[in-house]
Formats: C-alpha cells, structure tokens, sequence
C-alpha cells in the first residue's frame, strides 16, 4: 500500500499573498489558496462561502492546513473537511476586544512598532496588491465570527502559534482559541510578533514539520510534497 504523503496548504492573511510566506516555503514546502481579500481583489463574500472555496482547493487529501491572522477564521470553518488531518492557527483572530476601530488601531500600532521594520515594503506591496476595499470587506466578514465557537467541531490536532510580542493575538486569547479544540494547544515563538510567519520562518517551519509528525496515519511524520506557486 502507498504511503499517502499529507500537503501542507497555507492560507495569507488580511491583504497579503504568497509573498509572505516565500521565505518559509524555502524551509518547508506547502501550498497556497489565494482567495479574496487574502491576495486577490475580488468581492469578498460571506465567510462560509470562503471556506467553501478553501475547501474545493484542497485536492484530493490528506491535508494540514494552516492559516495566518485573519484567515485562521476562514481555515477553521473549512477544517472540518475529512481531508483535513491537522490545522496550525498563526496569530489567530479576531479577539472580541479587537472590534472597536479605536481599541483595534490601538492594538495594532503596538504590535507594529514590535516587528522589524525590514518587512514594511514587502508588506505594503502585498496590501496594494489586494487592494483596500477587499481588505475592508473581509475585516467586516471576518471579524464577528467567532473562530472559538467553530473549532469544537474540528476533531484534529490544532495548534495556536503566537509571538510572544503580538499584541493582536494575545497570551489569553491564543488560549482561548487552543482551549475550544478538543486537541488544541498553543506555541509562542519568542521575540515574534504578527508577522512570524515572515520573519520567523526557521520557528515556524519547525512548528508546521511537527504538525506533520502528529498526523495520524501513514502520512503522520513525513516530509510535506506541496509545490509552491
């Protein structure tokens, strides 16, 4: 019987696109689903709807899935999915306490000024490229979903990744989310902040390969096989 390799499949977040994760897919391969408002310019619509087009991306299985910020949302409700063996949630969102546009700019000035400003070009470029009115969209879709109420029905393993520095996802509530998966738990990267999966990649890269080695299975511990765009 052929062993059945499980993909890694990555999902951007608000406003960004493959670019941000090219320094991590040189570590471990995967793949990426641009969808609207995460890469593309299109007409976000409602998030299910989201998920269901992750879903029709994810071939013939099995898959970890994982998501960065914003889409953690949109990779929670396609989790589901039997060909999902495993989920990695970086930076998840949306906190409650985030929804109030003063508190968010808040929030996020403090997480800004923690990341490293070599990245500011690469992020802007990605968020011009998406475009504002898709990333406004997918911020009002996204953000009343409670990713907590979702991942009780997800039966994998997941793991809640955060930067000890992101203020966005803080300590409390990357236990929230990890405590809502019945085999959830949660993985801080020290000196991290949001945007570990562009500055950290060697942390990340670990944290994804171990999630490989917990898939269930003859796929469970080997090398990932997505091919990057």
């Amino acid at each position: 019987m052929a062993t059945v390799i499980p993909r890694l499949v990555l999902v951007p977040g608000l406003g960004l696109d493959g670019r941000s994760s090219s320094r991590l897919r040189r570590r471990v391969p995967a793949d990426v689903v641009l969808l609207p408002g995460m890469g593309r310019s299109a007409p976000v619509p409602p998030l299910d709807v989201l998920a269901a087009r992750l879903r029709r991306r994810l071939g013939a299985g099995p898959v970890v899935l994982v998501g960065h910020s914003q889409s953690c949302q949109v990779v929670a409700a396609a989790a589901v999915d039997p060909r999902v063996t495993g989920v990695v949630l970086l930076g998840p969102t949306t906190d409650p306490r985030l929804r109030p546009l003063p508190r968010l700019a808040g929030w996020w000035l403090q997480t800004a000024v923690r990341e490293p400003w070599w990245q500011l070009p690469l992020v802007l470029a990605q968020w011009l490229s998406t475009g504002p009115r898709a990333m406004r969209a997918l911020w009002r879709v996204a953000a009343p979903d409670r990713i907590d109420a979702r991942l009780p029905a997800v039966r994998v393993p997941v793991t809640v990744v955060r930067g000890t520095r992101d203020r966005l996802c803080r300590a409390d509530w990357a236990r929230q989310v990890a405590a809502a998966a019945p085999l959830g738990r949660v993985h801080e990267l020290p000196g991290a902040a949001h945007m570990a999966v562009q500055t950290h990649p060697d942390d990340v890269a670990a944290v994804l390969r171990a999630a490989l080695a917990d898939v269930p299975g003859p796929g469970g511990g080997d090398r990932a096989s997505g091919v990057s765009p």
